[in-house]
């Protein structure tokens, strides 16, 4: 099962907080098909380093309600749109979720998801973002087993960068570590 957080990057200056989908006079990201996997987000405008670009919203519930709703699609069992939180919650984004949970994964990220001390989780830029560009950010899961070839395949990672680990789980302790849904 996954257990989705996220680890913070350097700061960055944060530009324009408020409404971050539809800043600056327009939608800045949309929806749409992803090479990667399914559907994932784009930019449609440029987006600058440390920018606020959505919120990681849906319905929270215990990490026991989240084992209880799993899987979500028995065709798709190890896929979810749950984010970690801190104090054992979980943001179920298939319950009031908006684009966020369309965000892809990817070994070497162009986002980071941010958790505030009220427990909201932000996506900001890493990096500037081009139009058309696929946003993404490092999963890191953690998951509570040892972690086989098998259980990696299940976890396979199709971003293509050459720093990929070929799987969206967290690398093992003393390994540099991030962490998502």
């Amino acid at each position: 099962m996954k257990s989705p957080t996220q680890a913070k990057p350097p700061k960055a200056p944060v530009a324009n907080t408020s409404q971050p989908e539809r800043a600056r006079g327009g939608r800045r990201i949309q929806v749409r098909r992803s090479g990667v996997h399914g559907r994932g987000v784009f930019a449609l405008t440029t987006l600058e380093p440390g920018e606020l670009l959505i919120e990681y919203t849906g319905q929270r519930i215990s990490w026991q309600e989240a084992l209880d709703r799993h899987p979500h699609d028995p065709l798709q069992p190890d896929h979810t749109f749950y984010f970690q939180i801190e104090g054992g919650e979980v943001i179920d984004a298939l319950y009031g979720g908006n684009a966020s949970r369309w965000i892809n994964h990817a070994c070497e990220p162009n986002c980071y998801a941010e958790e505030t001390e009220d427990g909201r989780v932000f996506i900001h830029a890493l990096r500037s973002i081009g139009p058309g560009e696929e946003l993404f950010y490092d999963y890191g899961l953690v998951i509570q087993e040892r972690y086989t070839p098998a259980l990696k395949k299940r976890y396979e990672c199709r971003c293509g960068s050459p720093e990929c680990r070929r799987t969206m789980l967290a690398p093992k302790r003393g390994r540099a570590s991030s962490h998502k849904a």
